[in-house]
């Protein structure tokens, strides 16, 4: 079984695009702390998460930089050529499901 559940900050404003297919898709990225014992902290690991359909939408309404969220789904991990010249890894996530965890701002309320 593939599934992963990580909960972090958003780390840019998520985009969405309509793919040729016609299909929705929303894509943001997540940081997850990293703390070892003794309180001695890391950098965060940085998860590339895509949410499809109207899972994106929701998404794309209510996440935005820096707020918290905590995204389920199967994981990937793909390469790719970084400007210096090495190989870079990215964690893709597929979203399944997402929970919004930063609380409601006055203007939503309204």
């Amino acid at each position: 079984m593939n599934k992963l559940f990580i909960t972090g900050r958003v780390g840019r404003t998520p985009e969405t695009r309509t793919i040729s297919t016609g299909d929705t898709v929303c894509t943001f990225s997540l940081a997850v702390d990293n703390r070892r014992k003794g309180g001695e902290e890391q950098p965060p690991t940085w998860f590339r998460c895509s949410a499809w359909g109207k899972l994106g939408e929701v998404c794309q309404r209510y996440l935005d930089k820096g707020k918290m969220a905590t995204v389920v789904g199967p994981v990937s991990v793909s390469t790719y050529e970084s400007k210096e010249g090495g190989t870079r890894f990215s964690l893709d996530v597929r979203a399944d499901d997402v929970e919004f965890l930063s609380p409601k701002e006055q203007s939503d309320a309204a």
